[in-house]
């Protein structure tokens, strides 16, 4: 109703809008014979001041009912509120964390469908925010859209990591290889029906705002599915790589709250009045030690530190490798102040346990800003959470705001310092070749190595 009485409509009977009469338009409907463009002009007059709005004239989002189990509620019902929040948000953070567990326990693929899970999740919380802002304008289509925007993107981004990690399962099949040849065309061709649908779904005095709608799909796609894709990316260079940031982003997050409730005396921002810096700063420690631990523990195990390849002839996700270097025990001189306080020249760490370093202080120290940018836009839109799928947290998307910033430092990471050539998946590649092409590159890679050396070139009789 701000949205209309800022417009300068009235409600009419049946809740229909009445525009204000034109100037110099009789009541009586004269002067019909106006031109088609004063007409246009007027309508934009009245439905194109969109940029205009101030906060204030966003419509109120009805706050999400309490989804707090009875049992709960009645075992705490002598606590006072924060105490009570306190308690429901830790009986819940175990719950998740031991379901955690349980799904790391499961391998690799599971780990996979959660990700997706929680990525479609996400985007569906993002999109209902912007569905009940935008309601009653009864856009068409939008939701609809929405939703075949997100399949689009899903299909071309595991599309991509389909023909990269499961090449030896796609030759076998030959609809999988008219789909990954043709891989990227489909998509584009998937994605402008998508795009000739909406243009087609344009409502003359709804252009701004459907467009504001189209954009707000396209980037809810960016936070969401994108970032979803790196984070299984990073988990087929092997589960290592996903598990520690992602648990140095719990760390942070349990160890901030921990230590804002209990010693939190200073604001550290005022877009989330609840953190201090008390918070910030111990958790930031606690995480760097956390993560150094966790490191040294999962470094341990071919199970976590090997990447995750599909086997066809066991026809399942296998971890078995021979370790690289990071995850090989090294000795490091310490610094001469160290050595006197733990009395020994040298330490024995994984190379991978000084990365973990970088992770934890990443999570620790600018982690946070994805939260406190998910905080600056459920104030812009008047909303406590993103949902209320957990209770004492939110919603998904509360939860992994930090983690999709996360995400995307690890790719970076891994591509910018890690990754080398991986020699599967290049044999992977060259098992889809046709037979003259890997019988050239046969040729081709024999003559290299007689030239250095490594091959004695053959006698001819």
């Amino acid at each position: 109703m701000l949205e209309l009485r800022h417009r300068g409509g009235c409600p009419g009977p049946g809740g229909a809008v009445a525009p204000p009469p034109r100037e110099g338009v009789a009541a009586g409907g004269d002067h019909e014979n106006e031109s088609t463009s004063d007409r246009e002009t007027d309508i934009d007059d009245r439905y194109g001041d969109l940029d205009s709005r101030t906060d204030s004239d966003i419509p109120e989002i009805p706050p999400s009912s309490d989804r707090t189990p009875e049992i709960l509620k009645k075992a705490l019902s002598g606590l006072s509120s924060r105490w009570k929040n306190w308690w429901i948000r830790g009986i819940l953070t175990l719950t998740m964390i031991s379901l955690f567990f349980l799904i790391i326990y499961m391998g690799s693929f599971m780990l996979m469908l959660l990700v997706l899970g929680i990525q479609v999740k996400c985007f569906h919380e993002i999109i209902t925010i912007g569905y009940r802002v935008y309601h009653s304008y009864d856009l068409p289509w939008f939701r609809t859209l929405s939703w075949y925007f997100l399949l689009c993107v899903n299909y071309f981004f595991y599309g991509e990591t389909v023909a990269d990690y499961f090449a030896t399962f796609v030759q076998r099949e030959e609809q999988l290889q008219f789909l990954i040849r043709y891989h990227r065309f489909i998509s584009f061709a998937l994605y402008l029906a998508g795009f000739c649908m909406f243009v087609l779904s344009l409502v003359k005095k709804h252009y701004r705002l459907q467009f504001y709608m189209f954009a707000w799909t396209h980037v809810t796609l960016l936070i969401t599915v994108t970032q979803s894709h790196l984070v299984i990316q990073n988990l087929f260079e092997g589960m290592i790589w996903f598990l520690v940031p992602i648990s140095s982003v719990i760390c942070n997050d349990i160890t901030a709250y921990l230590f804002g409730f209990f010693f939190g005396r200073t604001p550290l921002i005022k877009l989330s009045p609840k953190k201090t810096w008390e918070g910030f700063i111990g958790g930031f420690f606690s995480t760097v030690v956390f993560g150094f631990i966790a490191a040294y523990v999962l470094s341990k195990y071919q199970y976590f530190v090997c990447p995750v390849e599909y086997r066809s002839d066991v026809n399942s996700f296998v971890t078995d490798c021979e370790p690289s270097e990071l995850f090989q025990l090294r000795s490091y001189s310490l610094p001469p102040f160290l050595k006197s306080v733990l009395r020994q020249e040298t330490v024995s760490l994984y190379p991978f346990q000084i990365h973990s370093i970088a992770f934890s202080t990443f999570a620790s120290l600018i982690g946070p800003f994805g939260g406190f940018f998910a905080s600056g836009f459920k104030r812009a839109f008047k909303i406590k959470d993103f949902a209320n799928t957990i209770p004492g947290h939110g919603g998904i998307m509360d939860r992994f705001d930090c983690q999709y910033l996360m995400a995307t430092f690890v790719h970076v990471y891994i591509t910018s310092f890690i990754r080398g050539p991986n020699p599967s998946k290049v044999l992977q590649q060259l098992l889809v070749l046709q037979p003259e092409q890997q019988l050239n590159i046969y040729k081709t890679l024999k003559t290299h190595l007689i030239e250095k050396g490594i091959l004695q070139p053959t006698l001819k009789a």
